[in-house]
């Protein structure tokens, strides 16, 4: 059997109008990602993969390399004394210094960890706390080859200006060997190379917006959308050429901007000479009418372009779900999932498809452990082999004569177009193409390569990805303003006063806890499956598992809601959403820490005996589904102050949902709520 990992690894282009970066996303990845994927698996024989490496990715790491100060907004106030800055600036690298993942990135750190939860940071506390999150961003690889890093990470802090000026220094020449690292791994063999178009696009909806509702009819796209099929020739062309300026070669393959294809973004990349693209499993399924996955582990030619689809569930257990196992439990795990697809038959290709950054600062130890110990399973497994890419496009593949339209996400669009706010996004980037193909002609031709640029860059998915109410993230204001300053700035290049349009946010107050509703009040409702009465569970607490979604997204599951709260040592919860979906899977397992307690409640004859009870540790489980799934958890007197829950849904074998999707729910058992009582 054939492994095929393709890690990808993206940022969107964080460049104002001006070229200065707003966010220092690429940077902080640099340091923990995209040195240390490549160079775990080279740590072990004998195993390839591929990297998908974006043009964004490349042209800001490149700017990093040449200067980061100047380049960066966040680290020119890095480099300032706190006392410099003004309040805006101040309040804003205190938030930026507390979006590090608390459990695996703060929390170990001790000194961070104290200045975190510090209420009144004074100006030396906060340029402590600025290096130190410089430091929990820095990855297995710095911390443990990097004399300056490892230094500064045993200290206690009480940073001097030499010692911020030396990580900075050191870091940035980190930076430099990035690139070239993963040409040495290439002319190896160790790994295969890859790229996306220019600016990340959805392909499909530049050359036909209408590909939206062949893909999910009834999808709202904006009144009199324009074809950008030129634009979508222009960032695979582009995409190209920076490639080969970066590498000193052409790319073979592509992975289309969220796995977003149909059949005339296919012959455009044929035409560019491509061999290979990837997608999604939904989108095989769409195109042979079928859910058969022995069908699906197979590489697939469609007009003479070989295609690979991931398998969703395997690689979403990487993405999601391993972080909160151990690395042995997990790999074992992972190697146990592909043995049955591998007893079918010697010529299965199994393709892992996933964000190669964004995990891996919610395992601990970046994961390494994990990484390290799959690694090292797989280079032993004598059934199966990793291969990179641009092997498979050379190997014989079964011909696939339609393609469906679609993405990675539920093989749809609507990431992307539908919600208002989406739309509207999509109405200004036509409202803006229109006035300039009407004013073009008295526009010289530097004047117009540059529009055109601006017009690429607006045309990212990651803007759309941030619009609506699917994806949450503390930074959305950052990028709506920096979608908007590109065709603001397409009208001022026009020598043209910009709409007043584009001057309003399109984006609405929102922040990442809408997510997240806390109890308000103790509730005692009756476990019976049923919803009784409103009145039950007022008070609870909420999670809105389909506002949860951030940089990486997944197969959502059946829970869409969670209810919880809690009366004396009783805690109750329930799940909301697709009941039939979750009535056919196999498994609930209820995780339980300090504890170390787990129920496994088999669902399937839950479901048909409508309640059941379990005990273990003298915690006592009574749970019951019939129009939704409820259940109390009984600690008897148990003394504990707080109790962290972890919930897994199983099916067929595989962990298709894990909740809360944001972590653990962490719950005080001693709280009382006198707070919110009222008279």
């Amino acid at each position: 059997m054939q492994l095929a990992f393709l890690w990808h690894m993206h940022q969107p282009d964080y460049r104002d109008t001006s070229g200065i970066m707003q966010m220092p996303w690429v940077f902080l990845h640099a340091i923990k990602d995209y040195y240390d994927m490549p160079w775990m698996l080279a740590r072990h024989s004998g195993l390839k993969a591929t990297f998908n490496i974006t043009p964004p990715l490349i042209e800001q790491i490149q700017l990093y390399s040449e200067d980061i100060v100047s380049n960066d907004r966040f680290f020119t106030l890095w480099m300032k004394h706190p006392s410099e800055l003004n309040e805006t600036d101040r309040q804003w690298m205190i938030k930026m210094c507390k979006s590090s993942p608390y459990d695996t990135m703060v929390e170990p750190i001790k000194p961070y960890r104290k200045l975190y939860h510090s209420e009144h940071l004074d100006d030396d506390a906060l340029c402590d706390m600025e290096v130190w999150f410089l430091l929990s961003w820095c990855g297995a690889y710095l911390q443990t080859h990097n004399n300056t890093v490892k230094v500064l990470l045993a200290s206690q802090g009480k940073f001097t200006y030499e010692q911020k000026y030396a990580l900075l220094e050191t870091l940035g020449d980190f930076v430099k060997t990035i690139f070239p690292y993963y040409a040495k791994l290439q002319s190896e063999g160790v790994i295969s190379l890859s790229t996306t178009p220019l600016n990340h696009p959805i392909l499909p909806l530049l050359i036909d917006m209408n590909n939206a509702v062949l893909a999910h009819p009834g999808t709202n796209i904006p009144e009199h959308p324009l074809s950008l099929a030129d634009d979508a020739k222009l960032q695979i062309l582009q995409a190209q050429a920076l490639y080969r300026k970066t590498f000193g070669h052409d790319a073979v393959g592509f992975w289309p901007a969220e796995g977003a294809v149909d059949e005339r973004s296919i012959a455009l990349y044929r035409d560019a000479g491509l061999k290979w693209v990837a997608t999604d499993e939904a989108i095989l399924f769409k195109s042979l009418g079928s859910e058969d996955y022995d069908a699906l582990y197979h590489a697939y030619k469609h007009n003479g372009m070989t295609i690979g689809f991931r398998d969703h569930k395997l690689s979403d257990l990487i993405g999601f779900t391993y972080r909160f196992w151990s690395a042995e439990h997990a790999a074992d795990h992972f190697i146990s999932a592909l043995s049955p697809i591998a007893e079918k038959g010697d010529d299965r290709t199994v393709f892992i498809i996933l964000d190669g950054e964004n995990a891996w600062e919610f395992y601990h130890n970046n994961a390494f452990d994990f990484f390290d110990a799959l690694y090292a399973k797989l280079a032993k497994t004598e059934w199966c082999s990793m291969v990179g890419m641009d092997t498979i496009a050379k190997q014989e593949s079964r011909e696939l004569p339609h393609l469906a339209a679609g993405s990675w996400i539920h093989g749809e669009f609507n990431t992307w177009v539908g919600q208002p706010e989406k739309t509207r996004a999509w109405e200004l980037v036509y409202m803006t193409r229109r006035d300039y193909e009407r004013h073009k002609e008295g526009i010289n031709e530097d004047i117009q390569k540059k529009i055109m640029q601006h017009f690429l860059a607006a045309e990212c998915s990651d803007w759309f990805w941030w619009y609506g109410d699917d994806h949450t993230t503390e930074f959305s204001a950052e990028f709506d303003e920096l979608f908007r300053s590109h065709l603001i700035n397409i009208y001022l290049l026009m020598q043209i006063a910009p709409p007043y349009d584009l001057y309003v946010p399109i984006i609405s107050d929102r922040s990442g806890e809408d997510f997240l509703l806390q109890p308000k009040f103790t509730i005692q409702p009756l476990i019976n499956g049923k919803y009784n009465s409103f009145f039950e569970w007022v008070g609870s607490g909420v999670v809105d598992e389909t506002k949860l979604f951030s940089t990486m997204d997944r197969e959502r599951g059946p829970v869409e809601r969670i209810r919880f709260g809690q009366n004396e040592n009783i805690f109750y919860c329930a799940f909301e959403g697709d009941i039939e979906a979750l009535k056919h899977c196999d498994m609930l397992k209820i995780m339980i820490e300090p504890f170390d307690v787990h129920f496994e409640v088999p669902l399937i004859s839950l479901c048909s005996t409508k309640s059941s009870t379990m005990e273990s540790k003298k915690i006592k489980l009574l749970i019951a589904c019939d129009t939704w799934l409820e259940f109390s958890l009984d600690f008897n007197g148990i003394e504990v102050e707080s109790v962290q829950f972890r919930f897994e849904i199983e099916r067929d074998g595989i962990i298709i949902q894990t909740l809360p999707g944001f972590g653990e729910l962490k719950i005080a058992m001693n709280t009382t709520y006198a707070e919110n009582w009222f008279v």
